[in-house]
């Protein structure tokens, strides 16, 4: 049966995009590849400042307590000192690419730059441009006023398998806990929890888990999977998607990486390519 014209479904869908101000993954490669089978209306940027980086270390504190937010803080510290130069080599590279793939963000496309995205002035902002689905990329919790205004929803691209792996760094810890099935990113549709919502997708690659650090994995699992992702979202745009069953499945929240779990991760991961390597041999 052939679509009405005009219909939703038979043309491109309106997005607008969510993140922060400082991340070109989001603000330079994912805002191309949006823009390249959607009309990317409109981009709200984040500014982050001193409040709400405090905001997330309380409420890390309180979740996991003060002892082991120092083993959050000696990673931080050990990943700027040994890991965060290379991942900044590869990860503009990767944006050179996507450069190569995709087109320059549409000159048309509105910003908006706020330090909170439940403000009036970013409801005002979505309602105006009413776009058909809304992509967040970003560490804030969007408020309903706000994830439920497109006409599709609201979508995050989590970088965990959810339910197991819920809120931050999902990846990270799949990989810390030997969990390597669940080492991914799923699409899902935002609501009142934290990735909670239904689930339209699970992605994943070929992860080396010896050579890449947690931030090239998470980014990665996202670039490796561009094009299947767009077919999701172009389905949910057309009302021919799915939720997911996740129903009787293991639901956790996490939070920031640790670095005993780290060490913990490439010790055994070393251990896994040495068992492989014994193995071809023999």
């Amino acid at each position: 049966m052939s679509l009405p014209p005009g219909s939703a479904s038979s043309r491109r869908p309106k997005s607008v995009l969510v993140c922060h101000a400082e991340s070109d993954v989001n603000r330079d490669g994912i805002a191309r590849w949006l823009g390249s089978f959607s009309d990317l209306a409109g981009i709200i940027e984040i500014e982050e400042n001193a409040t709400h980086a405090l905001t997330r270390v309380r409420h890390e504190v309180k979740r996991i307590g003060p002892l082991r937010f120092l083993d959050v803080l000696a990673f931080r510290l050990y990943y700027v000192a040994c890991l965060a130069r290379r991942d900044t080599v590869w990860t503009q590279r990767e944006l050179a690419a996507l450069a190569d793939r995709y087109p320059d963000v549409p000159p048309a496309t509105a910003v908006l730059r706020t330090s909170d995205p439940n403000s009036p002035e970013a409801q005002a902002f979505v309602q105006r441009l009413a776009p058909d689905f809304m992509l967040a990329r970003c560490k804030r919790l969007l408020k309903e006023r706000i994830f439920a205004l497109p006409r599709c929803g609201t979508f995050v691209l989590h970088p965990g398998i959810c339910p197991e792996y819920r809120n931050a760094h999902g990846a990270f810890w799949a990989l810390a806990n030997n969990d390597l099935g669940r080492v991914g990113l799923t699409l899902l549709k935002i609501d009142k929890g934290v990735d909670t919502g239904p689930v339209y997708g699970y992605y994943t690659y070929d992860v080396d888990e010896v050579r890449e650090s947690h931030i090239v994995i998470m980014t990665r699992v996202v670039f490796e999977n561009l094009e299947r992702i767009q077919r999701k979202l172009l389905e949910i745009h057309a009302g021919n998607a799915e939720a997911l069953d996740t129903s009787g499945r293991a639901s956790a929240v996490w939070g920031q990486p640790w670095l005993t779990s780290y060490l913990r991760w490439k010790w055994n991961a070393r251990r896994r390519q040495h068992a492989r390597a014994l193995a071809r041999i023999s």
